[in-house]
């Protein structure tokens, strides 16, 4: 059967800044459609999605849009032309309300006057699309927390006409029950005949969501495939490639936890050090090459997926498409698979937190975490996990509660993140950029900041060899990819800068780390790097603390995961006791009373 009319059609683009950002690009996006665009971050994936929703114009090259040429002049320009675009980092006006966020630039009038009534009944139906039915429409936006704020950008892009929705990054501060509706939505409008043009790192997302998905890689299309076939269309971009069979989904198990064999627990699994090799492909050895699924503690079963893995099965001409394959194509290296750690068991307590509490958002939290260990603190939005990390760190005031730390029979005295610091307490916020680094400032200047009277020299003034001595050793430490550490930090990706904060703070000495979302938005190598780098911190005997909305990444990084819920900690499993569905069902524990009664 021939292939359906291109709703949308690029042919030879190119952009250029500083360097080359998109190099020859092609893509044809097809209604009733959802196109996966993967690749590591600088790939080029969010240039090309700014030039087709107007927010950039490329150098050269052609779009065609429903076969009529087609080049936005700005963003109102191509919503005009029904193309919409929810962007990765937040455009919304915190002045404003929820309501006027999702409607700006539209809002309803009647004799040139706001109808509010009708432009919050319209907002309440947007809004109830994407889960937010508990938000007054004439709420400012600067009072939503970072996820809240991500579902009003989506209620934005979903309102109004659309026939392709550029959705980049939607999911990277969503919960799974979040995500399922965003899901739910996309196949509503792929229903209708719309495209959708997805860009994500999450690549269990990916198989899940996508039929077709193509890879950028520094600025080249390298490949694009069929999710669900063997079909391959890659270019000669890749040299030497043969493919390989492949699978249409990702290997998802199902909740239930594989038996370990007697004998101590098992460690936590923790990618392995990322193998830095050639682009060549690694030679498979003769006979049908090893389908690599995705890590089991990184894996999900579906229902849809194992029916589609049957049909690949009965087809002997079809195979399985992995994980590794498209990897190996983003990076253009092979990443090492998710193995066992041997590190030391978990040492002293270093942290202890008793009966915290602040209105209803904390509750009554109390746990512990020791050297050498790494906590997870799982749940859905609004649960608490952030709260309660800014409570330990000082950021907040409690009402209630206290910290131990270290053994000590008193209360620490925390009453500021200053006070944090001191006693050895860090924090990497999820909204690194705004709070945890000095973007336009060299990496060196954002690696000590927090400790600069030991790179004084005399008089108390900077001595700037010894500040590049320490920023280039901690560089060094944490494989920060950076030309030196006079590139200012706002240039490094985001798995390198947070790799900056998690520097700054390993110069401070601090021995207990609170991570918040500590790989929203950085891509699926940098992820594995920064998987790497706690388990390395833990292995020196740090206390780490992980707050994650994404709970898959708890599941393969954590010794033991808290599950909050309404503000209170429902349940703590240890690695083995754990699965998905007995953390799902300890995360909605406070709301069914609320939701049935």
């Amino acid at each position: 059967m021939a292939a359906a009319e291109p709703l949308l059609s690029i042919t030879g683009l190119w952009k250029s800044y500083a360097a080359p950002v998109l190099l020859d690009v092609a893509l044809d996006l097809r209604r009733g459609e959802v196109h996966a665009l993967v690749g590591e971050n600088g790939a080029g994936k969010t240039t090309l999605a700014r030039i087709l929703s107007g927010l950039t114009r490329p150098d050269r090259g052609a779009m065609r849009l429903a076969g009529q040429p087609y080049a936005p002049a700005s963003k109102g320009d191509a919503e005009r032309h029904g193309i919409r675009m929810v962007m990765q980092e937040l455009h919304l006006v915190g002045n404003l309300s929820v309501a006027e966020n999702i409607f700006l630039g539209r809002l309803p009038r009647r004799l040139g006057v706001v109808t509010y009534r009708r432009l919050h009944a319209e907002a309440r139906a947007a809004m109830a699309r994407v889960g937010l039915q508990g938000v007054p429409p004439e709420r400012p936006v600067r009072e939503l927390g970072v996820g809240q704020q991500q579902l009003v950008e989506i209620a934005a892009g979903l309102s109004g006409r659309c026939e392709l929705l550029i959705l980049d990054e939607p999911t990277a501060a969503l919960t799974d029950p979040e995500v399922a509706r965003l899901f739910d939505q996309i196949r509503h409008l792929k229903a209708a005949g719309a495209a959708i043009l997805y860009i994500s790192h999450r690549m269990e997302e990916i198989f899940q969501i996508a039929d077709r998905i193509t890879v950028l890689r520094d600025g080249r299309v390298v490949a694009t495939r069929v999710l669900g076939t063997s079909a391959v269309r890659e270019r000669a971009a890749v040299p030497n490639e043969t493919p390989q069979p492949t699978s249409s989904a990702l290997s998802r198990e199902s909740a239930e936890p594989t038996q370990s064999p007697p004998g101590p627990p098992a460690s936590r699994p923790m990618p392995s050090a990322l193998s830095r090799e050639s682009a060549e492909p690694t030679q498979s050895p003769p006979g049908p090459p090893p389908s690599r699924p995705m890590p089991s503690a990184l894996s999900r079963e579906s229902a849809e997926e194992t029916k589609l893995e049957t049909e690949l099965t009965d087809a002997a001409s079809l195979a399985p498409v992995t994980l590794d394959e498209i990897i190996r194509l983003m990076v253009g290296r092979n990443l090492g698979e998710a193995h066992p750690s041997a590190r030391r068991p978990p040492g002293k307590v270093a942290l202890r937190a008793v009966g915290l509490r602040r209105g209803t958002a904390v509750r009554d939290v109390s746990f512990e975490v020791r050297e050498g260990e790494i906590l997870g603190f799982a749940g859905l939005m609004g649960s608490g996990r952030t709260e309660t990390l800014r409570l330990v760190f000082g950021a907040d005031r409690p009402d209630a509660g206290a910290v131990y730390l270290y053994g000590a029979d008193r209360p620490a005295r925390i009453r500021s993140p200053r006070d944090a610091v001191r006693a050895g307490i860090a924090l990497l916020t999820e909204d690194r950029k705004s709070q945890g680094l000095l973007l336009p400032l060299p990496v060196r200047h954002n690696v000590t900041i927090a400790r600069l009277g030991e790179v004084a020299g005399p008089g108390g003034l900077l001595d700037g060899a010894r500040e590049r001595a320490v920023a280039e050793r901690l560089a060094v430490d944490l494989a920060i990819q950076c030309r030196s550490v006079e590139q200012p930090v706002a240039e490094l990706s985001g798995g390198n800068q947070q790799k900056v904060v998690v520097a700054k703070w390993l110069f401070r000495d601090c021995r207990v780390l609170l991570f918040d979302e500590p790989t929203r938005g950085i891509d699926v190598g940098a992820k594995f790097a920064i998987y790497k780098l706690l388990g390395d911190l833990a292995e020196r005997g740090k206390a780490i603390v992980v707050a994650s909305s994404d709970l898959l990444e708890l599941l393969a990084i954590c010794d033991r995961i808290a599950v909050m819920t309404a503000g209170r900690l429902a349940a703590t499993f240890q690695r083995g006791e754990w699965t998905q569905d007995k953390i799902m069902a300890a995360a909605l524990s406070g709301y069914v009373g609320a939701a049935t009664g």
